[in-house]
Formats: C-alpha cells, structure tokens, sequence
C-alpha cells in the first residue's frame, strides 16, 4: 500500500483525499518508481476542477505528471533503468491512465529520464515540465535563434522562467511581462533584459519601442483571453504568437484582418502533444536541458515546497498565483 492523492468529484482543493491505495507491479514497458518529489501544475489544478482540455474518465482520479524519486522495480521489456537509479518523470502520459501524487507510483518508462547528476529530488520534480514547455515551442517548433527578441507573459512562472532563461542560452532577448511591480525586481535578477508592468505601462508602446518598431519574433503566452489582441499588435512581421495556457479563463479572439495586422502565425502549444509523446523530439529536448543544467545556465527556481500530508494547501497556494518559479511536494519516506 501507498499513501496516493484521490479525489471522487470535482472540486476545489478541499476535494483532495490522502488514501492507501495498493500500487501493485510494474507491467511491460512500466516502472514502479518511490516518489521524493513531485512538481506542481496547472494542468493538475484543471483536471481537479474539471476545466483540462482532458475530461476525468472515472472517479476516484489521480493527479500528477511530474516527479522526481528511484526506481523500486522495472518492468518487463524495459532497458536503459536500473533498481535505485535517480530518475525524473516528465508530463508524457495521461491523469487517467497514471499519477504520481503518491508515496510510490508507477509510470510508463518512456516518461522517465535520468535525473541529471548532482540535481536532488526537489529540483529534479522542478525542472522537466517549465523547461520542456518552453523549449518545445521557442526552439522545436519556433527555431528561436540569437537576436531574436521574445515576450513572456507570466514570467514569474516556472515556464516563464524557464523560459527567460533558454532565451539567454540562445542568444536571444527575452521581455517579461507582469500585472504589478511585485515581482519585477525579481524577474531582472533573473536574466529579464527588461521587464513591463502591464499594470502601469502600455505594452504595446514599450514592446515596439524596445524592438525600435519592429516587434517581437516570439511571444510565449499563458493568458490567452482578449488580451492577445494587444499581443498580436507586437509580433514581427512573420513572428509568432504562442498559446500555452489559458489562466484568463476567458474566450480567445483571433486577431484577424480587421486589425490590420502584418502576417503572423498564431497557434496553441500543447507539450504532451507535441512534444513528450514524440520520442525523438523528447531525447532532443533531454540533452538540450541536460546541457544547459551541467553547464548551469539552467537553475530551477523552486518558490516554495509543502510536505505530502499539506497538498491541499499546496493547490490553494498555487491557485493564489503569488509565487515566483515551481511549488514541489515532498514525500517523506
């Protein structure tokens, strides 16, 4: 038995249940991993609410697509994994289908990688989800080069800061975006060139004013909602406009002919779609973030962490929005 995160109806964070719950053996092509670490989400905030671009199959759900611990078995038909061996686990999988809010879970082993040497298990839950996410669209898909400039909206997030911080590595400019000056001091240390308070200035005028006119080539969005109409405005010509979460929670215009706009590319980016569940692009984005981790151009910037039994206050504190980087859970053992 293992101590799993259950919920059995929608709801908000009070609906989260610490149960036992017999894990059983890893089948054919799985792992049975003893769970340190797991980072936190939006996504798994979605899928307990019920508002995820994935419907929950049947109740009691699982939650939980990102952690870090040791393999405890491998199943059959498994190689590269070894028992004791220090992993990570990466979004590559359904809430439906597997979960890692437990003291012990098993995943698929084509979710796991090798936890990079000298990264503990907090920053090893950290890393993988902020870092795939933003190199999968910026340089998978996008081709961000040097000198390229790109806008992050909610830079204080763990995408966001991961992020700034592959733009840095690229050569690229990156501009954060925040609603107040909270937290723009911290976004500077953080690698920002500059940083807008969307709050206090107008970002279309600093953007286009900071780009001598020319605009963004990228602008990596978690918002969505009217607001892109305005982050349509500062897209090079040929640039592009990345959706990647929608934490308005409104309707998404498209910002089409009647603006006048020059040509853009406008898409979502989903990275269990376009990115985990491919197995090529996924060992591409391994040993660009394995790299950049060795090198230490990528720091995971952890905001705080909350014991297993406190994952309800862990969810209240993420739906807060305050925090600066990844909020992880700790398991004791």
């Amino acid at each position: 038995m293992a101590r799993t995160v259950r919920f059995h109806a929608h709801g908000g964070p009070e609906v989260l249940r610490l149960e036992d719950v017999e894990v059983g053996e890893p089948g054919p092509g799985e792992l049975l991993i003893r769970v340190e670490a797991i980072g936190l989400n939006r996504a798994e905030v979605l899928f307990r609410d019920g508002h995820y671009i994935e419907q929950v199959r049947r109740f009691p759900a699982r939650l939980g697509t990102e952690a870090a611990g040791v393999v405890e078995a491998v199943g059959a038909q498994v190689t590269g994994f070894r028992i004791g061996q220090p992993v990570s686990v990466v979004p590559a999988f359904s809430m439906n289908d597997y979960g890692v809010y437990a003291e012990r879970a098993i995943v698929p082993a084509a979710a796991v990688v090798h936890r990079a040497e000298g990264l503990d298990a907090v920053a090893g839950a950290a890393v993988w989800m902020p870092y795939l996410t933003a190199y999968g669209a910026l340089v998978e898909v996008g081709g961000m080069r040097a000198g390229d400039t790109v806008v992050l909206t909610a830079a204080s997030s763990s995408v966001g800061l991961a992020a700034l911080q592959i733009a840095r590595r690229v050569g690229a400019v990156p501009l954060a975006t925040t609603r107040t000056g909270a937290k723009k001091d911290a976004l500077l240390e953080a690698g920002a060139a500059e940083v807008i308070v969307t709050g206090e200035e107008n970002l279309v005028d600093r953007v286009l004013d900071l780009t001598g006119g020319r605009g963004a080539e990228f602008v990596f969005d978690a918002v969505a909602g009217p607001g892109v109409v305005d982050l349509a405005k500062v897209v090079a010509p040929d640039g592009t406009l990345f959706l990647y979460g929608a934490l308005s929670g409104e309707t998404t215009p498209y910002p089409g002919f009647e603006l006048g706009m020059p040509a853009m590319n406008m898409r979502t980016y989903t990275v269990t779609r376009e990115l985990t569940a491919h197995p090529e692009r996924l060992r591409r984005a391994e040993a660009f973030v394995s790299s950049g981790l060795r090198t230490g151009a990528f720091r995971p910037v952890v905001d705080r962490t909350f014991p297993l039994d406190e994952i309800a206050e862990a969810h209240r504190y993420m739906q807060a929005g305050a925090q600066v980087g990844k909020i992880v859970v700790t398991v004791d053992h």
